[in-house]
């Protein structure tokens, strides 16, 4: 997944990449509002706490992490000389948690672990309504993908359904209009046993929702009618 998201954290917009299917938060938007912004991630990635900070961090998340390298950089931090910037940091250390991204969006970015902990130094507030409006991203992206498996779930029951019905229920010699009339009965026995409702009594109540009455089930609403239909259309083949 390679795309970008972006929340709004008091006011201030704050792009969010997927790198490797992982979230990366810009620390370049997080201060794009702060006088000398630029110079806060400077100063912070200089110092030993925050190093101290990434190494662990990258001990514990990165197997190609550079401790040796690392452990030289943190001899030399607090030091008056002492100067990192985010690609020193990646080119002798083999670090994943702080990147820099050039072109559209880019600039600054952390891994969110990484990127809650600078948000300490923009300030306490800051920090808190970011993590909370990157929760609310994730909740977000949850509840789409809860709804695209129960959107799937109900096209796969469509199927098995109606070819059930075909192949046991409708008789050879029916024309088109009797045929309907067996699918729409169907569908309106297994919804209302399913839901106490059928579609269209489903859709008078609900006008304003997208979808169908199905996309709103449980998961276990969706699957069990599919395990008796499938069960039920290979009894005569077990009994042969």
């Amino acid at each position: 997944m390679s795309k970008t998201q972006e929340i709004a954290v008091l006011e201030t917009k704050i792009n969010i990449k997927y790198i490797d299917n992982v979230e990366y938060i810009s620390l370049t938007d997080m201060v794009r509002n702060i006088e000398n912004g630029v110079s806060l991630i400077e100063k912070w990635l200089r110092n030993k706490n925050t190093i101290e900070f990434l190494g662990i961090w990258e001990s514990v998340h990165n197997s190609d992490f550079n401790s040796p390298e690392f452990e030289g950089i943190r001899n030399q931090a607090g030091l008056n000389r002492f100067i990192l910037s985010v690609k020193q940091w990646n080119e002798k250390t083999n670090s994943i948690g702080v990147v820099a991204k050039a072109g559209r969006y880019g600039g600054t970015y952390a891994h969110k672990d990484i990127a809650f902990e600078f948000a300490s130094w923009v300030s306490p507030k800051f920090k808190i309504y970011l993590i909370k409006e990157f929760q609310r991203l994730k909740d977000q992206e949850l509840k789409q993908l809860d709804w695209n498996i129960k959107r799937n779930l109900s096209k796969i029951n469509y199927q098995i359904h109606t070819d059930a019905i075909k192949n046991n229920l409708i008789p050879e010699q029916l024309n088109q209009q009797q045929i309907s009339y067996i699918y729409a009965n169907e569908a309106d026995i297994l919804n209302t046993a399913l839901f106490g409702q059928t579609a269209k009594q489903w859709r008078s109540k609900n006008p304003k929702k997208e979808g169908n009455i199905r996309d709103y089930a449980d998961i276990s609403q969706l699957i069990y009618p599919n395990l008796g239909v499938l069960k039920n259309s290979t009894k005569p083949l077990l009994l042969k």
